[in-house]
């Protein structure tokens, strides 16, 4: 069960009322201190041996850096049915580039666990997406099949089950181009017995404005790859003004339009692993959101005495609190919000849920899949 603290709630009144231990409580939530809990907070409920199975019969996956802390990593492992490694890129010549950490540790652990690894394709240059990687891949046959070749020899001297393409703010005139070359990406890989599968930013109409969708055709996408992730996150983000980084009102409303071009059973939900603080007031072009973790969050709430607020609409926590004579909002993510994620997942018929990203620590929510 997830129960939600009220005011006056002891840990060891909870441990009495639902006959879980306390320090079971504390160790699944990840709790700092036993005695410091704060109304709103929503801790999740196993008794000794059990589990939840929220993910049960879904695909379930989450990106990593290689850089991620073996802890963390390992914590996060176990339910996860697919690790999305992060990230190969490429030149314009259309030469592989490998992440600058060694992932073969990630890849191993991941086969060892029953979790398929897959390669991540970025077009990275400089840290940030570069559509002009994008453009002239798109453009250029040839860079294409230079790619394709050396994706197929690293995808096979390194242990990987697929291939995820995460291509971003894709120019309108390439949308056509890019389709084309996923699939020459996924004819070649299936040949082989690889997947492969394409991260899409949200949208919800054909004619949507924007430089991260006017590049997306998710027909095309459907058509031209095994499986479709959509990136339904960052509402809230970091130089925006302070809301729900993934409100499930948005997010169902990107489904919904999603289902009309592809198919369920080839749709993969995005879930965040974190959340936002904010400096308030906001000042557009000014205030600028500094990125948290989850459980981060509620330490934040703990630490000064914040009631946590959940709202029913955006079904995502949130809390405000003053520090330094500044005043504060946090939006983040607990256990009652990925739960409603999980439930559309289900309600909609969808494959299952990825998460961006495994590299800050969500105990509870592991446990729960």
């Amino acid at each position: 069960m997830i129960y939600i603290t009220q005011k006056g709630d002891t840990l060891d009144e909870i441990a009495e009322q639902t006959g879980v231990p306390a320090w079971k409580i504390v160790s699944d939530n990840q709790l700092l201190n036993r005695n410091k809990i704060v109304p709103g907070q929503a801790l999740l409920i196993l008794a000794p041996g059990e589990q939840e199975g929220t993910a049960d019969g879904l695909r379930a996956g989450g990106y990593a850096y290689p850089f991620i802390e073996k802890q963390v990593f390992e914590t996060a492992l176990p339910p996860l049915q697919e690790l999305l490694i992060f990230s190969y890129g490429y030149t314009f010549e259309g030469t592989l580039v490998p992440p600058a950490e060694d992932e073969l540790w990630m890849i191993e652990a991941a086969w060892e666990n029953g979790t398929r690894p897959l390669l991540v394709l970025t077009p990275f240059s400089g840290g940030a997406f570069n559509n002009q990687l994008v453009k002239v891949l798109a453009e250029n046959v040839e860079i294409q099949e230079r790619l394709i070749g050396q994706i197929l020899i690293t995808v096979e001297d390194r242990g990987y089950a697929g291939v995820n393409v995460d291509f971003e703010y894709i120019l309108p005139e390439n949308r056509q181009q890019y389709a084309e070359f996923l699939g020459r990406l996924r004819s070649r890989l299936n040949e082989q017995g690889y997947s492969l599968s394409a991260a899409a930013a949200p949208k919800v109409s054909d004619d949507q404005k924007g430089l991260l969708v006017e590049g997306l055709d998710y027909e095309l996408l459907g058509q031209n790859t095994d499986t479709v992730f959509l990136m339904t996150y960052e509402w809230g983000y970091t130089y925006g003004p302070p809301m729900a980084v993934a409100p499930l009102d948005k997010v169902r409303s990107v489904v919904e339009y999603a289902l009309t071009k592809i198919p369920a059973e080839k749709l993969i939900l995005g879930i965040p692993n974190y959340g936002y603080d904010w400096m308030l007031p906001y000042e557009r072009g000014v205030t600028r959101a500094r990125t948290i973790g989850n459980e981060e969050a509620v330490a934040i709430a703990v630490q000064n005495g914040a009631s946590i607020e959940y709202a029913q609409i955006a079904q995502s926590p949130w809390f405000v609190y003053r520090a330094g004579g500044m005043e504060h909002v946090v939006w983040f993510e607990d256990v009652r919000s990925i739960q409603a994620k999980w439930e559309l997942v289900r309600e909609y018929g969808l494959s299952g849920a990825w998460y961006w990203n495994l590299m800050r620590p969500f105990r509870a929510n592991w446990l729960m899949l």
